[in-house]
């Protein structure tokens, strides 16, 4: 049976059909439909993790346990497994362990454009790279046979563009092996240093193993045709390359480390011109240049952001392909920045935010977009749970500046990496105010639970961990919640806290407006009241627009723009009726329109 996929449903296929038994994730774009479709596969143990680090831990015991196992992330969330991941080559699994590393190049959704290629390098474990929905469910099946042949954990590498794009999938049987028995073996598993250094001399050995099982490998292939011009890719950047290069000989690496050096160096040594074609890093090229081949590679091509069938033509033979955008003859398309939802809550703790004139430390999330016009209230946004350390950081540079500073963070941000950081501001006497937006949601990878929804990912009722619970359970005293949506008593009480001699933590509280079970009505403005001064518009409502109303001829002086509310999009909030001067918005009756 065949079906069209996007890259995430196929790996989650591929999952299926190999017998993985456990699947752990947290969610990150471009991964995140992984696992949202591994949870509708029967006889699967899928989950979401606080984070990625406790996803892989959770992956590692049940691969111990016997189990073949799944866990997904995107690219930065390898950064925060990188602790258990640079230590499982050492060893090795039970039921074969495989780790999905979504991609971003481009930046579509993350705060950088790593390369994780190098991140398998660094541990010496295989890295299997699809270039299509059907490899990538097949490349699930290879990595977890490579797996257990090779007793090591493999990197499956995907990219935005292969995560997100659909292909026609060719569907198969359930194959499931059965389940390995656990047996102790403290000198394989216990990393203490006398048994790690025994280790990791066969972390070498089955290097050199997968190395020679990378030459005849059929995830590795030659596809030829005119050898005047050569070319070794991988992922995206080899569909890019046959769509670009029709006439050209192609060396196809889905297994791209080790690289199989023999079958490299037989292939240049047959086409006139070697090219590489890969993007971000020169991962291939300087792997090559160390093998002495002449390649050309990013001295034609930029380290920075996605390729495309258009750049590699125009790059290697100099063939410019127009890009013909209908109804869009001449420039760009008009920018359109993300922004807020129509009655996102968020939008009132940014305008307050700004309106009080503070530092505001911000993190990974909807409200990252709180840094953006017209609110531009956020200073800073390194990584998951980076604004409370950063916050702290601020005091302790300057003590004055505890007064001043604001720590804002999401409740699933909070979950994942807040708590620590909370916990140092605590042990070490620090008076850091953290403010944390609560939707009850992770909102902006498409409302996954978390460990404080009370429901798990497969819809099952679990522990619902209250945040004012968790926080003094940290030892702050001072926890308040408030309402984001009441600017006025959101303002007051930062006011407050900001001048507390003690952490503060305020949980600011209102469901994703996405998920409201009842609507709330929407607003109007009163033409007659008016004045068009604007002031409304500063919250950046998408909802709001400006307007030129008709006047009597004669009073073409009194003429000035005045704001409409688009009932459809209102989600009648009220933030702008807040702080209307003239009390001109109003909830609309009648019909929405």
């Amino acid at each position: 049976m065949k079906a069209i996929l996007s890259g995430n449903e196929a790996i989650a296929r591929g999952a299926y059909e190999y017998g993985v038994k456990v699947a752990t994730a947290y969610p990150g774009t471009p991964s995140t439909e992984i696992l949202e479709n591994l949870s509708g596969y029967r006889g699967i143990k899928s989950s979401w993790s606080p984070n990625e680090k406790v996803a892989l831990e959770v992956g590692f015991g049940a691969s111990l346990g016997g189990s073949r196992v799944l866990v997904a992330m995107k690219h930065v969330g390898v950064n925060v497994a990188a602790d258990p991941f640079m230590t499982l080559p050492y060893t090795g699994v039970g039921g074969g362990l495989v780790l999905v590393s979504a991609d971003d190049p481009g930046m579509h959704s993350s705060q950088n454009e790593q390369d994780n290629r190098f991140f398998a390098r660094m541990a010496k474990i295989p890295l299997l790279e699809p270039s299509d929905s059907q490899e990538c469910k097949d490349c699930v099946g290879a990595a977890l046979e490579i797996s257990e042949q090779f007793d090591t954990p493999v990197m499956l590498r995907t990219t935005t563009r292969v995560s997100h794009s659909r292909g026609v999938v060719q569907e198969g049987e359930v194959n499931s092996p059965p389940a390995k028995d656990y047996h102790k073996q403290k000198e394989k598993y216990v990393m203490l240093p006398g048994f790690a250094r025994l280790r990791h001399p066969l972390v070498e050995k089955r290097l050199k193993k997968l190395r020679t099982f990378a030459e005849t490998t059929s995830l590795n292939r030659v596809e030829w045709s005119e050898k005047k011009i050569g070319v070794i890719a991988a992922g995206a950047a080899y569909q890019y390359v046959k769509e670009a290069l029709p006439d050209a000989s192609v060396l196809k690496l889905g297994f791209s480390f080790p690289l199989p050096e023999k079958m490299i160096r037989q292939f240049s040594s047959e086409v006139e011109t070697l090219f590489v074609v890969e993007e971000l890093e020169p991962f291939f090229e300087e792997q090559l240049k160390a093998m002495g081949l002449a390649v050309k590679g990013k001295e034609l091509f930029s380290p920075l952001g996605e390729l495309s069938p258009e750049i590699v033509a125009s790059n290697i033979k100099g063939i410019s392909r127009e890009i013909i955008i209908p109804g869009k003859e001449v420039g760009e398309l008009p920018a359109r920045p993300p922004i807020p939802c129509p009655g996102c809550s968020h939008r009132g703790a940014f305008y307050v935010l700004r309106r009080m004139k503070l530092r505001v430390t911000g993190d990974i999330g909807c409200y990252t977009l709180g840094a953006l016009p017209p609110l531009e209230a956020m200073d800073t946004c390194l990584c998951m749970g980076a604004s409370i350390g950063t916050a702290f950081g601020m005091e302790r540079a300057d003590p004055e500046a505890s007064q001043k500073t604001v720590a804002v963070i999401g409740d699933s941000t909070f979950f994942h990496s807040g708590i620590t950081p909370l916990l140092d501001i605590v042990y070490n006497g620090g008076e850091t105010t953290v403010l944390i937006l609560d939707n009850s949601t992770t909102a902006m990878t498409g409302h996954q639970d978390h460990p404080g929804t009370g429901r798990t990912l497969q819809g099952e009722r679990a522990v619902r961990v209250e945040l004012e619970s968790l926080v003094r359970g940290l030892g702050v005293k001072r926890v308040f919640t408030a309402d984001p949506l009441d600017m006025e008593g959101l303002r007051e009480r930062l006011e407050e806290e900001l001048q507390a001699p003690e952490p503060s933590v305020i949980i600011a509280r209102q469901p994703c407006v996405l998920l409201l079970k009842e609507k709330r009505a929407p607003l109007r403005v009163k033409d007659a009241l008016c004045s068009g001064c604007k002031l409304c518009l500063r919250l950046g409502c998408p909802a709001m627009s400006l307007y030129m109303p008709e006047v009597k001829e004669g009073w073409e002086e009194e003429k000035k723009e005045k704001v409409a509310i688009e009932a459809a999009m209102c989600a009648g909030c009220k933030l702008c009726a807040q702080l209307c001067p003239q009390e001109a918005i109003v909830e609309k009756t009648g019909p929405a329109g």
